[in-house]
C-alpha cells in the first residue's frame, strides 16, 4: 500500500486522472472510473453502483479485480467488504464512508448530488493506507467531473437523434403515405429512438375508449404461454398482430388524461392500477404522450419498455414529448397535402368533364345531326344503311363519353369492393348532379349471385342510365332496382336492373324506365 500522496502514486494519479477523462460515453467512463481506482490503490476488488435514476442508470454495477461479484447485485458492494474486513477490525474514523482498514467507500458526486458509490476490497496486505484514502477522494473528485461530462454528452447525442429522428418522420410523412402507413412511420421511429420495447399508437373509439390502431415491435418475446411455429418465424409480425386493437375501455382512471391530450409516465405497467389492457403484463417503464397538434387531438403515442429495464429519464421524457408534439404536426401537414392533392384531382377531372362536353360531345352531336340530314336526302338504299349505321355509332359513341364525363364528375373516393357497393357509390354520386337522392332497392343475394361480367355489365348501364337521367328537366324521383332472383326467357337464372326517373323528356312529362338484364 502507498503512504505518500505526493511520491511514487503521483504519476498513477495522474494516469487514473487521464484515464477517467478520456472517455465521453457514460458507460465507458464509468468502468475506467472503477478500473483506475483499482490500479490507483492496489485493491483487489473494486465495486462502483450506480444510485442516481436520474443518469439512466440507477442499479447498474461496474466492477474490476479478481473477487468475484456476487449473483445478487443488490448486495454485492456489502457482501465484497464484508469478506474483505478482519475479523474484530473497528471502522476508521477517517475512511471516506466510514467502513474498516480493510474496505474503502467514497461516493462520487455530480454537481453535488450522489451519482453512485465506489467500493474498494484491500489487496494482500489487508488494509488501506491514508494515502490510499487521499487518492481515492481526489479520484473521486475528477470522476465527478468526467461523469457529469459523459452526461452531457449523451444528453446532447440524445436529442441530435431525437431532432433526426423528428426530422426523418416529418420528411417520410409529407411524401404522401396513407393514413395508416404514417402512424406505423410514427411508432416506429419513436420506439427506437426511445429504446423501446415497442412504439404504439391509440386514437379515441366511437366508445369512448382508445384503441391501438398502429404498433412496431422489436419482435422479443411477449406474455407467456407457448408460441406456435409461426409466431416463431414471424415473432415481430406476432407481437404487433396482438397489440393492434388493444382497447383502454372507458372508465381507466388514465383515461381521462390520454383525452385530455395530457401525457402520462408509468414506471411498471405491470403493476401500475391504472393501467387495464389485457398486455399490460409484458411492460415496465412506459410514456404515454399526446398526438396534438392545433388544438386537435389525433391520437396518444405509447413507448413501453420491457419489465426490468431502466426508467426513462428526465431528459427521456423531456424529448420524447417534443417529437411526439412534432409528430402531431407532421401528422396534420401530411392530411393537409393528401387534401389539396385529392381536390387537384378532383378540379383536373372536373376540367377534363368540361372539356368533354363543350368540344367532343357537341362536335359529335353536330356531326351526327348532318350524317342524319345526308341520310333524308340520300335515294340510294346502301347510302342510306351506311348512314343510319354511322348515326347509330355516332349516338353510342356520344352515349359513352357522357357516362365517362359523368364518372369524371364524382368526387373521389376508396373503391367499393362488393357489387352493392358499386351500385350505391354510383348513385350517391349522382344525386349531386341530378338533384335528387337515388333510392336503391336490392332482391335477392346481390354480392353473392351476380358474377364480375355481369356486374360490369349492369354498372355501366347504370350510369348511362342516369347520365340520362341528368340530361332530362324537372327531375324529382330516380329508382333504382336490383333483382338477383328473376328469371330470363330463355330460362336462366340472372339479374335485373330497372332505373325509372319522373323527369320531362322534349316538354312532355313522362316518367322514364330502362331496364338491364344479364345471365348470372
Amino acid at each position: 500500500m502507498t503512504d505518500d500522496v505526493s511520491g511514487p502514486p503521483l504519476p498513477l494519479l495522474l494516469d487514473a486522472v487521464l484515464s477517467v477523462g478520456t472517455e465521453l460515453e457514460l458507460r465507458a467512463t464509468l468502468q475506467h472510473i472503477v478500473d483506475s481506482a483499482v490500479r490507483l490503490t492496489g485493491a483487489r476488488r473494486g465495486v462502483l453502483r450506480v444510485s442516481d435514476a436520474g443518469g439512466g442508470g440507477a442499479g447498474d454495477v461496474f466492477a474490476a479485480g479478481d473477487m468475484p461479484l456476487p449473483d445478487d447485485t443488490a448486495t454485492a458492494t456489502a457482501t465484497a467488504t464484508a469478506t474483505a474486513m478482519p475479523s474484530g477490525t473497528a471502522a476508521s474514523a477517517d475512511a471516506p464512508s466510514g467502513v474498516g482498514p480493510g474496505s474503502l467507500s467514497v461516493p462520487i458526486l455530480v454537481h453535488d448530488k450522489e451519482f453512485g458509490t465506489l467500493h474498494l476490497t484491500a489487496g494482500a496486505a489487508g488494509v488501506f493506507s491514508d494515502a490510499d484514502r487521499g487518492l481515492l477522494r481526489i479520484l473521486a473528485g475528477q470522476a465527478g467531473i468526467a461523469v457529469g461530462n459523459a452526461r452531457l454528452y449523451e444528453t446532447a447525442r440524445q436529442r441530435e437523434r431525437w431532432i433526426e429522428g423528428a426530422a426523418a418522420v416529418t420528411t417520410a410523412l409529407l411524401t404522401g403515405e396513407a393514413a395508416a402507413d404514417a402512424l406505423m412511420t410514427v411508432a416506429q421511429q419513436a420506439r427506437l429512438l426511445a429504446g423501446a420495447a415497442a412504439g404504439v399508437v391509440l386514437q379515441p373509439t366511437p366508445a369512448g375508449g382508445m384503441s391501438i390502431v398502429a404498433a412496431a415491435t422489436d419482435g422479443g418475446g411477449g406474455a407467456g404461454g407457448g408460441l406456435s411455429p409461426e409466431r416463431r418465424r414471424h415473432p415481430a409480425a406476432a407481437a404487433q398482430n396482438d397489440l393492434i386493437g388493444t382497447t383502454i375501455e372507458p372508465g381507466s382512471t388514465v383515461l381521462e388524461q390520454l383525452l385530455g391530450g395530457e401525457p402520462v409516465f408509468i414506471e411498471d405497467s405491470a403493476t401500475d392500477p391504472r393501467m387495464t389492457t389485457r398486455v399490460r403484463s409484458r411492460f415496465g417503464p412506459s410514456m404515454m404522450l399526446p398526438l396534438q397538434a392545433g388544438g386537435r387531438l389525433i391520437g396518444t403515442l405509447a413507448l413501453p419498455r420491457r419489465r426490468g429495464d431502466h426508467p426513462y429519464t428526465a431528459v427521456e421524457r423531456l424529448l420524447a414529448t417534443q417529437f411526439a408534439s412534432q409528430a402531431a404536426l407532421a401528422l396534420v401537414l401530411a392530411d393537409a397535402q393528401q387534401s389539396r392533392q385529392r381536390l387537384a384531382v378532383f378540379e383536373d377531372r372536373d376540367r377534363i368533364a368540361r372539356d368533354l362536353h363543350d368540344l367532343v360531345v357537341q362536335r359529335l352531336f353536330a356531326t351526327g345531326m348532318m350524317l342524319e340530314s345526308t341520310r333524308r336526302r340520300a335515294g340510294a338504299a346502301p347510302v342510306g344503311t351506311a348512314l343510319d349505321q354511322a348515326v347509330d355509332e355516332l349516338e353510342s359513341t356520344i352515349q359513352e363519353v357522357r357516362t365517362a364525363i359523368f364518372a369524371l364528375q364524382q368526387p373521389p373516393a376508396d373503391a367499393p369492393t362488393t357489387f352493392r357497393g358499386k351500385v350505391l357509390k354510383e348513385t350517391a354520386g349522382a344525386a349531386a348532379v341530378l338533384g335528387v337522392q337515388p333510392s336503391v332497392h336490392f332482391i335477392g343475394a346481390v354480392d353473392t349471385r351476380v358474377t364480375d361480367p355481369a356486374a360490369g355489365r349492369l354498372l355501366r348501364a347504370l350510369r348511362r342510365a342516369l347520365a340520362a337521367a341528368s340530361r332530362r328537366i324537372a327531375v324529382t324521383r330516380v329508382d333504382v332496382a336490383v333483382d338477383a332472383g328473376c328469371v330470363l326467357p330463355d330460362g336462366r337464372g340472372g339479374v335485373r336492373l330497372t332505373v325509372y326517373d319522373d323527369g320531362e323528356t322534349d316538354g312532355v312529362s313522362a316518367g322514364t324506365t330502362v331496364t338491364w338484364q344479364a345471365p348470372l
